[in-house]
């Protein structure tokens, strides 16, 4: 069947698109998201400076697009993760999830500085970002999620002065988990991200050797953290 002008438009629109933000991501590569330009990603792809705009406003309408694109395929890997161990023990489960958030960082070094690196400079994440962006750490979430419905959640202790805190976090984004479990997830979160983030900036030279050993050991202690049993711990 012949195709409609209207179809064609669009499927040109689509790789244009693709075709521009394969080209920024290659520039945030060589020189940081910093220096990401449009004119100079037009120049590139030899469009007219002015054509660009239509697909993208401005630099910040690219680097957000970039930054959704990125949290979405980091959050599609770890749901994966999640998805393919299921019926595992949950510290197993939680392993497999950090591993895959870990493996994508490695494979992704540019991608995952862009949305846990640095800011910006002159760039405020829309709040379209927030849902693209919440994708890993609900994966985390389900896996401890998971290990509490089949009571095998072990709560951790919550000192007095963070019980308000820690019920306001739990209303906002676990209200089927105990309250003293909403604090542990959001410490683990940022410790799992600061953890991968030394090794993809190359914090851990010299430091760490043997690094597929140490992650699973560190991340065995995070998992300890928000209750679960660890994956080697006995059943």
């Amino acid at each position: 069947m012949t195709s409609t002008p209207h179809g064609a438009r669009a499927r040109a629109r689509i790789e244009i698109t693709a075709a521009i933000k394969e080209e920024a991501r290659r520039r945030l590569a060589d020189q940081g998201a910093a220096e990401l330009s449009l004119r100079a990603v037009a120049r590139t792809l030899g469009m007219a400076s002015s054509a660009i705009y239509r697909y993208f406003p401005s630099r910040d309408d690219l680097l957000t697009a970039l930054i959704i694109d990125a949290y979405d395929s980091l959050g599609e890997t770890a749901e994966a993760a999640l998805k393919a161990s299921a019926g595992a023990a949950s510290g197993e489960r939680w392993t497999a999830v950090c591993e895959a958030i870990r493996g994508w960082a490695l494979a992704h070094p540019h991608e995952y500085a862009l949305i846990y690196g640095s800011p910006v400079p002159g760039y405020a994440a829309p709040a379209t970002t927030v849902p693209a962006a919440a994708r890993v750490g609900f994966a985390l979430i389900d896996v401890v999620r998971d290990a509490h419905r089949a009571g095998e959640l072990d709560v951790p202790a919550l000192p007095r002065d963070l019980e308000a805190e820690a019920a306001r976090m739990a209303a906002d984004f676990v209200p089927d988990l105990p309250p003293a479990v909403a604090p542990a997830c959001v410490a683990v979160w940022a410790q799992l991200l600061g953890l991968i983030g030394f090794e993809v900036f190359g914090q851990f030279t010299r430091i760490v050797e043997e690094r597929d050993a140490f992650f699973r050991h560190t991340v065995g202690g995070l998992a300890r953290t928000v209750g679960l049993r660890p994956a080697d711990a006995a059943s």
